[in-house]
Formats: structure tokens, sequence, C-alpha cells
């Protein structure tokens, strides 16, 4: 039975409450959550010898979470990743949305759902958020009530489940956007690491970071990670511009993926400490970010010092970059009378 403790952390300039959520195992495993953003704040798990660590980036202060653009932690959202040239049609219509990355629209823009406060709950042994996301919200159409369910249980898996329902058809593809260092947080590179992945084929990417819609198959290239390889391989090879990237930061095809299903994406794992995490969603991608730019753009860890890049490893689970203007890929457009229901897991243990 998860044990959940909560207090107020801090304040936005609004003067809206920042809450902070602890929910601990009965084995002494902790999560820390907070409400601004729906973000994962802390994850503390043993290593093979039984010693605890927490293994996510993140901040020491509350405000550090505001409009970062590592986007630690959060929930992001209305759409996860980038939509080429902020524009995108939907039912006939044409919408601009705001262009935040280099002419792109990414993770929902400036204001979307990572930098909001979520109203925030405990229900027995989970924790729920609720956003509502206004008609017009940053471009986009419909009113969209949307809920994230935190559970964390004593075998220590991290189960997200993402809800939302709309009043007009929208594309929606929300994603947890963790940093994982399983070595610790302030312990430095993650590039020792050791990935694997259920994916044979990837997008083809150009250098604007969208996809061609053409897959890729990955044998015999520096984006196999079928079988554990570290993440330093490849780092900065040619190939599908991850050298132009400054390292990973691609979308992966998951293998055998089926609507509504929960599905195998890959295991994350540390060879110092012997901790690892499986990851399973029922998206049918994930995206592998290996925390090219995090130097300069982090605020205070929570160990009081500073991000370098490859600090830690974003693996997050979603549908494909711009997949609303891709008719390839599945649609992430959810009308008004659909509900928008996807899991992650994340099992945190050790080998």
């Amino acid at each position: 039975m998860t044990d959940i403790e909560q207090h107020l952390w801090g304040m936005t300039p609004e003067g809206e409450a920042i809450v902070l959520y602890t929910m601990r195992s009965a084995r002494g495993a902790e999560v820390k959550l907070t409400n601004y953003g729906a973000t994962v704040v802390a994850v503390s798990v043993p290593d093979r010898e039984g010693r605890m660590a927490d293994v996510v980036l993140g901040y020491k202060h509350p405000e550090g979470y505001f409009a970062d653009s590592p986007f630690c932690g959060k929930t992001v959202g209305r759409v996860a990743n980038r939509i080429g040239d902020g524009r995108m049609t939907v039912d006939g219509e044409s919408h601009t949305l705001e262009r935040n990355d280099h002419g792109n629209h990414l993770h929902g823009g400036k204001k979307g759902f990572a930098d909001r406060v979520w109203e925030s709950r405990v229900e027995t042994n989970r924790v729920v958020m609720n956003l509502l996301s206004e008609e017009g919200d940053q471009g986009y159409p419909g009113e969209l009530n949307v809920e994230a369910i935190f559970d964390f249980d004593d075998d220590h898996a991290l189960e997200i489940t993402y809800l939302a329902r709309t009043s007009r058809t929208t594309p929606v593809n929300l994603t947890s956007h963790i940093y994982f260092n399983l070595a610790g947080e302030a312990s430095g590179s993650v590039l020792d690491h050791e990935l694997r992945l259920n994916s044979s084929r990837v997008p083809e990417m150009t250098a604007r970071q969208l996809p061609t819609g053409q897959l890729l198959a990955v044998a015999d290239t520096p984006q196999d990670f079928r079988h554990f390889r570290p993440l330093r391989d490849g780092i900065d090879a040619d190939f599908n511009h991850i050298r132009d990237f400054h390292g990973y930061d691609h979308p992966f095809a998951i293998d055998g993926w089926h609507p509504n299903i929960l599905g195998e994406v890959g295991c994350l794992r540390d060879p110092q400490t012997g901790r690892q995490v499986e990851i399973l969603s029922s998206q049918p991608s994930v995206m592998l970010y290996t925390g090219n730019w995090l130097a300069g753009s982090t605020p205070e860890s929570k160990s009081g010092g500073r991000y370098d890049d490859y600090a830690g490893v974003a693996i997050e689970c979603q549908n494909f970059p711009d997949a609303v203007n891709r008719p390839e890929f599945p649609s992430p457009l959810l009308g008004p009378d659909e509900l928008y229901c996807q899991k992650i897991v994340f099992r945190f243990g050790t080998y």
C-alpha cells in the first residue's frame, strides 16, 4: 500500500498553490510529484546493494520549473514533440500554432500543459491531476479536459495514465518528459548507460527534426538498440542527423504496436549500480533524447549544481512527431465522442 504525503511547496507569481506529493512504497522507495506541469520531481529507488538514490533529473526549487526549456519531468501537451511550421489542418480547417522551435511548434507551445498549474488530489493510493484546456488554447481547436493519474506500487512500478475528452476534433499526444540517470541525478553523464528498444524501424528525419514519413531499418545502423548497447556508441554518427542533433533526439517505431494495448518499449540499465527501468506503453512511438542541450539551460538542480549535456536521458512514449500532418502515421486526432486513454509504465528494479 502506497503512503502519500502532500505539502505546499510554493506559489506561482499569480498566487496559485504549488503542491508537492510524496508517494512512498512499503519498501521505502519514493516518487515525488508536483501539480506544476503534472511533473515527476524525484524517484528514489535502490541499487543492487540496496542503496537508495534519486534517479531522475529535477530542480531544487519550484520556481525552477517555471518555463524551463528542457521540460524536466513534466507532462507535455496538447501535442508532444514537433508540428512542422506550426501548421495543421483539422476537419478541413487550417490552424496556425505558435512556432517555438526553429520554426516548428514544440510540446504544445510556450504556455503548454508543462507550464500550467493542474488541479490535483489524492485518491486513496494514487495522485490524480486535472487540467482544462480552453477552446483556442495555444491555437488548438476544441475545449480539452485532461486527467493525469499517477500510481506507484510496492514493486516500484510508476504508472502514468492520461485521459482526455474534447468538444471538437483536435490532435492530442501526451507524454511524460522524465530524464533518467540511474546512477543518481548528480552523477554526471548517462552515456555509459545501456539501452534496449523494441524497435526495428525509425522515421527518417530532416535537418529540421521532422520526419519525412519514410521508415528506415535500424539493422547495422547507430540507431539499432534491439540489443543492449551503451548510449555513447554512435552519439556523433552522421546517420539520420545524429551528429546534427548533437546526439540522439529521435523517434523510434515500436514493433508489434496495437492501439490501446500496453506493449514493451524497452529497458534502460546502468552497469555501475545495477539499476534498471523497464518501459511499457500503449503508444506507437518512443522519443529517445540524450539530454544534448542541457548545459546552460537548467536552473539549480536538486543537488545544488547545474546539469551538463548528457546528464540524463529522456525516453518519451508518444505518437510520432508531426503525425497530424503525416497520414503515414497513426492519427493523433481525438473526436468529441471519443476518450483518449494512454498509459506509460516505468518499472524500476535491478539486474
